[in-house]
């Protein structure tokens, strides 16, 4: 059955997948931004303001669903962003909010997962009906990671750590699905096809961009490297999709290595 979805984050990393993915599955699709956009068929872009609720009730009226992808570099802003879609979608009537988030925030001490499990916290305590789906790290993340060190005669990973990058496609994919659904609270968690150590997509990235450098790993102290030598940003049981990061980095536009 079509419904009436907006996506915040539209123009965001998964967001922009998550727009077209909805129109291709028979929504309605409603696309919230600070600015007037174009370049969506079949899509409305809404003008509102999570971060200081401009503009929410009226980009909201008529809104079965929201797809939450709206995220900020710190996360600091997620909280401010979820408390006020929350209160407007509260007030509209809003029947479902799906929101993206990430694998192990609840086990790994960063300051922008702990901002993204306080955001989790706001909509769990806000009685509008949710679905949140946590997933691993995006494929777009660990080579960007990687980009940063071009310039150093090396490229360094972290040893004894390992991810699950995972394609933003398939995730997209799966918040249509999941706002097509009732809403199910905390969904299964999600992460790629395929687990690899650091130094493994390390050396995936420098084969794609026909680098000779070599990988060094290196142990890594600390409480983060700790959580994620114990496996918390994993989800080996419960992979999806079928892009591993070797296709992925064949796939999109060659980067300096």
């Amino acid at each position: 059955m079509p419904h009436s979805i907006l996506v915040t984050g539209a123009t965001g990393t998964l967001g922009h997948r998550v727009v077209p993915e909805a129109v291709g599955a028979g929504h309605r699709v409603r696309a919230l931004s600070r600015k007037s956009h174009v370049g969506y068929t079949g899509v409305h872009w809404a003008r509102g303001d999570l971060l200081d609720g401009t503009g929410l009730d009226a980009a909201l009226d008529g809104v079965d669903v929201v797809i939450n992808c709206a995220t900020q570099p710190t996360g600091g802003e997620d909280v401010t962003g979820m408390r006020n879609l929350v209160t407007a979608a509260a007030h509209v009537g809003v029947g479902h909010i799906v929101h993206v988030s990430i694998v192990g925030i609840d086990r790994i001490p960063l300051p922008y997962y702990r901002a993204k499990l306080a955001a989790e916290r706001v909509l769990e305590a806000s009685g509008v009906a949710h679905t949140v789906l946590r997933a691993t790290q995006f494929h777009d993340l660990l080579r960007t990671i990687f980009a940063v060190q071009r310039y150093s005669p090396v490229l360094w990973a972290v040893r004894g750590v390992q991810f699950q990058p995972i394609d933003t496609a398939a995730v997209a994919a799966r918040l249509v699905e999941l706002a097509a659904d009732v809403p199910a609270g905390r969904a299964p968690d999600v992460g790629g096809p395929t687990v690899h150590t650091h130094a493994e997509l390390a050396r995936m990235y420098l084969s794609a961009g026909g680098s000779r450098r070599r990988v060094v790993a290196v142990p890594a102290p600390g409480r983060l490297a700790a959580a994620l030598r114990t496996g918390a940003n994993l989800v080996p049981d419960n992979p999806l999709g079928t892009q591993g990061f070797a296709e992925f980095l064949a796939s999109s536009p060659a980067r300096p290595a």
